[in-house]
């Protein structure tokens, strides 16, 4: 499916008129307007795994917000964490096996605590009900299949103390785990 930016360039330019005088002009001229106006590269049936993996990536920094991507290298940075303490328990050994079960816990409850705030912040599905969704709760309809209205849920100011005091006491615990 084209996206709205070509499909509003394409339909903003005319086609060049057809009179025999200018049919000589006219395939120099389409093809110029189509190099003009072909917008953003859309992928085909056969395309490569590398450019897909371009596009991905170009359509992520191009419609992530800044706070998400801040997320992300966070959440990227604690896989790495967790993936260096696992390593270092294979090849240096876990004498200190609570240590490391507590270090490795605490990375991973971080990356889940910090994966549910962006689920509560990003601006697509974060705090918005999706249609035909059942409502519960205390004034729902039950199993009527009402919808919640848009924009209902948690603030981020919210989510990032809820965020915070998780965090909080995701660490005193694994603090108290090592003894």
């Amino acid at each position: 499916m084209p996206s709205k930016r070509s499909a509003a360039a394409a339909a903003a330019v005319p086609p060049p008129p057809t009179t025999p005088a200018t049919t000589s002009t006219a395939p120099t001229q389409s093809s110029n307007i189509n190099l003009l106006s072909s917008g953003p590269k859309t992928l085909s049936a056969n395309s490569s795994v590398t450019e897909i993996a371009y596009h991905v990536w170009q359509q992520y920094l191009a419609t992530t917000p800044q706070r998400t991507m801040l997320l992300d290298a966070f959440m990227g940075f604690l896989v790495l964490v967790g993936g260096v303490q696992f390593m270092y328990c294979i090849l240096g050994g876990n004498y200190p096996f609570n240590a490391f079960l507590s270090g490795f816990c605490a990375a991973v409850g971080q990356f889940v605590l910090t994966a549910s705030l962006r689920m509560q912040t990003s601006g697509d599905s974060g705090n918005k009900t999706a249609a035909g969704s059942i409502s519960s709760g205390k004034g729902g309809k039950g199993a009527s299949g009402s919808v919640s209205a848009p924009g209902v849920g948690v603030s981020h100011e919210r989510a990032f103390a809820d965020y915070l005091f998780g965090s909080l006491i995701l660490h005193f615990f694994c603090i108290n785990f090592i003894n």
